[in-house]
């Protein structure tokens, strides 16, 4: 790649773009082939080479720990001194600084732990800034966006591009593709299969490229909605440790037939939304009801056999166990129903069968149901939980962010599925940074910002830049 351009690298889940990355990062060695930094052959041992040699990436799962803050994560290995002291001060300054600069908005002494999925990231990319990378994997940096959000990360690539920064970007979304490179690799199943020139490429040529075939879209015909509710929420309020609201009055029903989207910024209530629906979280004042049965005060797991599934907005955090193989996953959250059990006991041989059924359903590419989670690609751990969910025959979906790190095809296989158990009559509580496919699959969108439904809208009649300014209070979508 040219050096301060951005080089897209695009390709299904399984192509072999993260392992490809993981190469250039040290992480992995390759068998073969070579690998040049201004035009001088190198050989990286470990990511403590690529560093050295101006390579910085910032992963698609993040390589954080929440018991830390912000800077302690960022200078993490690259502890500053002044003499024989850490200066944690001159630190802070320097964060500050590249923080006001390129737009991240992150405070250096917040915990970790505090901060939702998109102020994550941007901690990933602040580091990697932090240790004066020249070039920069970026592995679907725009997953947890909202669109203004993305107009101002590509404001700050342009930037660094500016400087002479070279970026490899990996996304999934080939209009921002389009719109942030400079060059284009596709590849599928490990290998190059083009490269193609943004200026003069379309977005459905790319996906026939990737796939064989168009993009999908996830547009949704005629209404299913029926007169029977099947989840009614009233005056939900939530309050953290200290007595601070997190949700204030939050009140909606869905009906069965009914997919209700939750437009909003990452961090302004949705994950406590969703923890308070499954039990996770104590709910401080209203009502959750499950059809005419009053389940507040039930337990997460009664809420599960009552028939809720869950996608949670981090599989790696809250959906997976990464060292623990595929069928055991697929267990997870559903061991106490067939067919992972049997009475009392736990029916490993059922669990690995709908495994395997789960595995060719859902197209994830795995050559067993033994191999580890962590094996598989980021988008092949979310069509198993996916997959997962939807096998229990629930009566009510919550789905935070469910085609998030997914690729065209395995995106419409899922909008696919959400559209045939909408008309089944299932209930979908839907929560996606993905404005385009918020308005494509809901039959009503709300707004919530700083943990209150600020707006109700109607997809029909809402652009996704009304919807982006509403979720960050610039205007009602209305």
């Amino acid at each position: 790649m040219r050096r301060g351009t951005v080089h897209a690298i695009v390709g299904e889940n399984g192509a072999g773009k993260s392992t490809l990355m993981n190469i250039l990062y040290g992480m992995y060695r390759p068998d073969e082939g070579t690998i040049s930094i201004d035009g001088e052959p190198v050989v990286l041992h470990s990511p403590a080479d690529a560093i050295e040699r101006g390579i910085g990436m910032v992963h698609q799962h993040f390589m954080l720990a929440d018991n830390f803050t912000v800077l302690e994560n960022v200078v993490l290995g690259s502890e500053p001194r002044k003499g024989p002291a850490l200066d944690f001060a001159g630190a802070r300054a320097k964060i500050r600084e590249i923080s006001r600069r390129y737009g991240l908005d992150v405070d250096p002494d917040d915990l970790l732990e505090a901060l939702g999925v998109g102020d994550r990231q941007r901690v990933e990319i602040l580091k990697v800034l932090y240790r004066g990378a020249r070039t920069l994997i970026l592995d679907e940096p725009t997953a947890v966006l909202v669109p203004q959000e993305v107009d101002e990360l590509f404001d700050a690539l342009r930037e660094l591009k500016g400087e002479g920064l070279s970026i490899i970007f990996i996304s999934h979304k080939l209009d921002e593709v389009l719109s942030v490179a400079d060059d284009i690799t596709v590849i599928r199943r490990g290998t190059t299969v083009a490269t193609a020139d943004p200026r003069s490429v379309t977005a459905r040529e790319l996906a026939e490229l990737m796939v064989g075939s168009e993009l999908p879209s996830p547009q949704t015909t005629g209404s299913t909605v029926t007169d029977v509710v099947e989840l009614a929420v009233e005056g939900l309020s939530v309050v953290d440790a200290e007595g601070r609201a997190l949700l204030s009055d939050i009140g909606f029903e869905i009906h069965r037939g009914e997919v209700l989207g939750i437009a909003g910024v990452e961090g302004n209530g949705q994950a406590e939304l969703t923890e308070a629906l499954m039990g996770i979280r104590p709910v401080a004042t209203g009502t959750i009801h499950l059809g005419t049965v009053d389940i507040t005060g039930w337990s997460t797991r009664r809420r599960r056999e009552a028939g809720i599934g869950f996608v949670p907005e981090d599989r790696i955090r809250q959906g997976l166990l990464l060292e623990s193989p595929l069928w055991e996953n697929r267990m997870l959250g559903h061991q106490t129903q067939p067919p992972n059990s049997r009475g009392p006991l736990i029916d490993r041989h059922a669990a690995r069968v709908d495994t395997e059924r789960i595995v060719a359903e859902y197209d994830v590419r795995t050559p067993s149901v033994d191999v580890l989670a962590s094996a598989l690609s980021g988008g092949n751990q979310q069509k198993l939980v996916v997959g997962r969910e939807m096998s229990g025959n629930p009566t009510l979906l919550i789905a935070s962010h469910p085609t998030r790190g997914v690729d065209v095809g395995a995106q419409a296989a899922i909008w696919d599925l959400i559209r045939a158990a909408r008309r089944e009559g299932l209930a979908v509580l839907l929560i996606s940074a993905d404005l385009d496919e918020l308005i494509g699959l809901s039959d009503t969108i709300s707004v919530i910002l700083r943990g209150r439904f600020v707006a109700t809208v109607d997809p029909h009649d809402v652009t996704p830049e009304q919807l982006g300014s509403a979720m960050t209070g610039a205007q009602d979508a209305a």
